[in-house]
């Protein structure tokens, strides 16, 4: 990895996430700092040396989110600097350069490089924008065949989009490798593009941007009407487009704009790259963003300590406190789970919101139409790029197909936009949508071919949305089970936010019931946002403030019995969790055969958060895996404590591997997969070889070891130390405390074996009595209303 910057250090952290052991090299400082020169040290010193790399690396490291999945990984990257160690390139197999976005110093180091590369090692360059036929001028013929550009989207660990760019020698071979390694080792969507200005990504998603910036001053909006209206009601992340920006930085996507300006003269939409005089304004006072302190928005501090976010006013220039944005269009969505549903309620809008989105939606349409073939030949990589580059839920042309085609074009043309001649084109050759789904596949319509043809590469996944109605074998109103052949079941949570309730509940057992008569194994997966957000917590409140006790008992132990179920049905159970699992979703996965984790699972054990313990066998599962850790000699009280603080410090992994420090993810059992999409279909070979090795059903455990007293004690006097210290409330302790009597096993007088169901009516008769506490109650009233845990 050539050059150590934000980039440099992200893209060597996510090879070093794979396993891959990385070179990161970068330039030698100049001139010694003050703190090496108040050492004594020289411009020789290899600390000095290697000062920048090492610094970068460092920063990298201990930026938030991580670029890395688990800080051990860290060892497998490797500094040095560009004159010291520049010979080792000779032993890589791949060079990234990721340089200033200067041409000039990046021939200087394409000029370093081919002095020591190795014939046949792959080269490739991260620019987001300098042609990358520039770069090969005067390069030997092995280096053209083995270059091309490889644009990663910043951060490199969590955005999925690689732009691959041929330059005019790139051999098909180098290509092909890069496309396959990219989807299946480091997790990403690949895109070929071709070698122009932005690429895709950039030039679709910079125009969306800068169109946003013209529109906002044209229709008198406020950046937070902006922001409220191109978040997550259209798919798109929280942060919006105003507050994204001020995360990214305002100097990136001016350095962007500008070179799309100066670069794409022939451009319909060339004028929308020039800045609005407000964004010049913000360039000259450096209001950058959050880099600076203050961007579009800016936290000021206030008197009694406190802190609140001010807003931009784009007429005066100055801050001022935020103002509430609603729409009576957005209020008509509220009820519409599915994004894409929503589309054809918000352009049909009679406000504001409403003439936003025709104007906003038909420039877009006619901008992406417009762009094939100059920039891709194939409509369907223009979505993949925006879905994975950008973060946006659909593609261009999938919301166009929300709204309709035809309806679209009406739309355009009401606003002033004409879309390309081959979209009208379409509609006369019979086709009415960009995409469609055919046998589970999808197809998208090729301009050349004038049909529908299959997205190359589907081979390798699952896509539920394709097979939902054709292979459902039971539905309800929380769950669909769909048949993925080859005897293999999937439960798909469908309910909101994937909360598990009690349909969710009776779909799995549905499932499994029928997976035990008919077929050989189950998964547990879906597509959503999130695998889990937890238990139905609003159900629990209304029964706890109902004083309901019985139902809630009954409630409880069928949450109990269904994991238990997972865990000893006559079939092998797989769960497959992604990004939140929380609460009773990181249970669910606690009791399955086996978990099949996307990297990006972010899992733990959050109940303490609403003011109970784990009541669906959490409680019980942990205090289990830390019977099965105990060794002779081990002092066991450690081993049980740190299971103890698992759930009671809420923990929760920041990526699937840390999940296996805190033993919810077991090693030799359970595996991590780096490419979501792949996900569903290697938890299903998984389900498949239990089952064909002659999968057993297992025995209920009767021999989990408990500590009694001796335990019990020990948390107690933590407890009351932690509460004197006034690190925890008094309702936290009487928390702990009861989770403490459930992990020793009660005040048994002595250690002993018990079962597994002594646990749960443990974990479950605590869990009922937390439900009685009226400082439980307001946390999970806290939980409903605002969405975050109260410390009361």
């Amino acid at each position: 990895m050539i050059g150590s910057g934000i980039m440099g250090s992200g893209i060597a952290c996510h090879f070093a996430n794979i396993g891959v052991e990385v070179l990161l090299l970068d330039i030698v400082p100049r001139e010694l700092n003050e703190k090496e020169k108040q050492k004594g040290l020289s411009l020789e010193d290899k600390v000095v040396r290697n000062r920048i790399v090492n610094d970068s690396s460092q920063s990298a490291l201990k930026s938030k989110p991580s670029p890395i999945y688990h800080q051990k990984f860290a060892s497998r990257i490797h500094t040095g600097n560009l004159e010291d160690d520049i010979q080792k390139v000779s032993e890589v197999d791949w060079i990234i350069e990721v340089v200033i976005e200067r041409l000039d110093i990046k021939k200087q180091v394409f000029d370093n490089l081919e002095k020591h590369r190795k014939q046949g090692t792959l080269i490739t360059s991260n620019t987001s924008g300098i042609p990358i036929h520039f770069m090969t001028e005067g390069r030997s013929d092995d280096f053209k065949k083995h270059f091309c550009g490889t644009h990663f989207f910043n951060p490199p660990r969590y955005l999925r989009l690689f732009e691959i760019i041929p330059g005019p020698d790139t051999s098909e071979e180098v290509l092909d490798f890069l496309h396959m390694y990219g989807e299946k080792f480091l997790g990403k969507k690949p895109v070929l593009a071709k070698d122009t200005p932005a690429f895709i990504g950039n030039r679709i998603g910079i125009f969306s941007i800068m169109s946003l910036f013209h529109q906002v001053k044209e229709m008198g909006m406020t950046i937070e009407e902006v922001d409220k209206l191109t978040g997550p009601v259209i798919g798109r992340q929280k942060s919006a487009t105003f507050r994204t920006v001020d995360v990214v930085g305002l100097d990136t996507l001016v350095h962007v704009a500008n070179g799309l300006y100066e670069n794409v003269p022939e451009d319909e939409a060339h004028d929308l790259f020039a800045l609005p005089n407000f964004i010049n304004t913000m360039m000259e006072n450096k209001w950058l963003g959050s880099k600076t302190g203050q961007g579009f928005y800016k936290k000021i501090k206030k008197d009694d300590g406190s802190s609140e976010i001010k807003s931009l006013d784009l007429d005066s220039m100055e801050y001022r406190d935020q103002k509430r944005a609603s729409f009576t269009t957005l209020e008509m969505t509220k009820t519409i789970d599915n994004v894409a549903d929503r589309f054809e309620v918000l352009i049909n809008g009679k406000d504001k919101a409403g003439d936003f989105y025709r104007k906003n939606f038909s420039a877009l349409f006619a901008y992406v139409s417009n762009r094939i073939p100059e920039i891709t030949d194939e409509l369907y990589k223009i979505d993949d790029a925006m879905r994975a580059g950008f973060g946006w839920e659909h593609g261009p042309f999938q919301i166009w197909d929300a709204i309709g085609v035809k309806k679209g074009i009406e739309m355009m043309k009401e606003e002033g936009y004409e879309p390309n001649s081959w979209v009208t084109e379409m509609l006369e050759k019979g086709s009415d949508s960009f995409y469609t789904v055919q046998e589970g596949n999808t197809y998208y319509y090729d301009i050349d071919q004038k049909k529908q043809v299959k997205v190359p590469g589907q081979d390798a996944f699952i896509i539920l949305d394709n097979i939902r109605e054709s292979k459902e074998v039971f539905k309800n109103s929380g769950v669909v089970v769909e048949d993925l052949g080859d005897g293999i079941l999937n439960v798909e949570f469908r309910s909101k936010m994937n909360s598990i309730g009690g349909d969710v509940l009776d779909g799995i057992n549905k499932a499994i019931d029928i997976a035990e008569k008919e077929y050989q194994g189950l998964v547990v997966a879906n597509n959503g946002k999130n695998f889990s957000v937890g238990a139905n917590i609003g159900m629990i409140f209304m029964m706890a403030v109902e004083q309901e006790y019985d139902e809630l008992n009954m409630a409880i132990k069928y949450f109990q019995d269904t994991m238990m179920r997972m865990r000893y049905s006559a079939i092998p159970t797989v769960a497959a969790p992604h990004a939140m699992t929380l609460g009773g979703g990181c249970e669910l996965s606690l009791h399955a055969d086996r978990v099949v984790a996307a990297a990006e699972t972010y899992i733990g054990l959050v109940e303490f958060g609403v003011g109970v313990i784990p009541g669906g066998g959490g409680t019980k599962e942990m205090t289990v895996r830390a019977s099965d850790t105990y060794q002779k000699d081990d002092v066991e009280l450690n081993r049980l404590r740190e299971h103890f603080l698992t759930i009671g410090m809420a923990k929760v992994s920041t990526s699937a591997y840390e999940a296996y420090d805190l033993n919810i993810l077991q090693k030799g059992k359970d595996i991590v997969v780096v490419n979501p999409d792949r996900q569903l279909a290697i938890a299903k070979k998984q389900a498949l070889l239990m089952a064909e090795n002659g999968y057993t059903r297992p025995i209920e455990r009767t021999d989990i070891k408990v500590l009694g007293k001796q335990a019990l004690g020990a948390f107690l006097v933590g407890t009351d130390q932690m509460r004197a210290g006034k690190y925890i409330s008094e309702h936290d302790q009487k928390i702990a405390n009861k989770l403490a009597y459930v992990m020793a096993g009660g005040d048994l007088s002595a250690n002993q074996e018990v079962s597994e169901r002594y646990l749960l009516d443990l974990e479950r008769e605590a869990f009922l009595s937390l439900t009685g506490e009226r400082k439980t109650l307001e946390r999970l009233q806290h939980m409903l209303k605002k969405g975050k845990p109260l410390r009361n």
